[in-house]
């Protein structure tokens, strides 16, 4: 049986090998320098979670990662939380891509294809893959709702070849509920250049979550995930914007407060040691109140290993399954 090279108009822009990215995560961030270098140097894109644009933060991994890779790498960030000067400050280490989410990019295109970078934006519906073309992304990526972290309500599956009709003949990415090979085969048959994986690499040894983190995806359940605004406005998080709520394991405060966000947005205004209280056991990563971000596809994480392990198996299964499409 021969093999398939998994050759895409995305590995071919960014000088990659495989259609595999790793997900910018932030919240730590997940996705830090050493991870987002071992996904590049295995051939992948390796993102590293920029969140916001804290500067120590940033620098801190963008140098871990430069130490550690030649390869092409980048870095994302959460439009509507980032400034130009923190853009500004990792566009002097020359990713070569810049990922912007959730929000309009176009007041930061100029930014990002000014330093040669190439602009990558996620979109959770059509509306924003709209925007997000009228602005110049070179990449799209549609992110259906089965995605840990925070989304939209597009499913995967009707979402991407609809993206990716839309957006011909920029690439797309296909992201959330991707966890193997399988999953990368599925959006490269529906007309997607290539996959972005969070919760799979979260799974990771050189992911920067807590063991209990890492021990709550392995053990989970692609049920015993939701989304919600709870976990935002209990961890001080309360500024995301209502489009995008965030899906995580579920917690004992997920329970005590699902579909109460308002009264608890309230409770914790008017009780500010409250609040001082959730937002310390968040950062403390307290189980019961942290959250553990988490995709629909955990069912299929079963191991914690290294990320070249990950992007290799990942790679094998993919090649496979396409090999076989539409043989009994």
């Amino acid at each position: 049986m021969g093999r398939i090279p998994l050759k895409t108009a995305f590995t071919e822009l960014l000088s990659v090998t495989h259609p595999i990215v790793l997900a910018p995560m932030s919240g730590g961030p997940i996705a830090g320098g050493v991870l987002a270098a071992a996904v590049s140097n295995a051939g992948g894109l390796g993102l590293i979670g920029g969140g916001g644009g804290d500067p120590e933060e940033c620098e801190r991994e963008i140098g871990l990662l430069i130490a550690q890779t030649t390869k092409p790498w980048g870095i994302g960030f959460i439009t509507w939380a980032v400034n130009r000067h923190a853009l500004e400050a990792a566009l002097s280490h020359r990713p070569a891509a810049v990922m912007l989410n959730f929000g309009d990019p176009s007041p930061f295109a100029d930014l990002v294809h000014g330093a040669g970078s190439v602009l990558i934006v996620g979109v959770t519906d059509l509306d924003e893959a709209r925007q997000a073309l009228a602005a110049g992304a070179d990449v799209i990526v549609a992110q259906g709702s089965e995605a840990g972290g925070h989304g939209g309500r597009r499913a995967t599956l009707p979402f991407v070849p609809a993206a990716v009709d839309l957006a011909a003949p920029t690439p797309v990415l296909a992201a959330g509920g991707i966890a193997d090979g399988r999953g990368l085969a599925a959006a490269l048959v529906l007309g997607a250049s290539g996959a972005m994986l969070g919760t799979r690499f979260a799974a990771s040894r050189e992911a920067l979550i807590a063991p209990w983190f890492a021990r709550a995806i392995v053990e989970g359940r692609g049920e015993d995930t939701e989304r919600s605004r709870v976990t935002d406005i209990a961890r001080g998080g309360g500024d995301w914007p209502r489009k995008w709520t965030a899906r995580t394991l579920r917690n004992e405060l997920l329970q005590q407060w699902r579909g109460r966000e308002d009264e608890l947005e309230a409770e914790l205004d008017a009780d500010p040691a409250t609040k001082e209280a959730y937002e310390r056991a968040a950062y403390d990563g307290d189980p019961s109140v942290a959250p553990a971000w988490a995709s629909e596809a955990i069912d299929l994480i079963t191991d914690i290993v290294p990320a070249a392990e990950l992007v290799a198996a990942i790679v094998r299964q993919a090649e496979a399954a396409l090999a076989t499409t539409g043989r009994s």
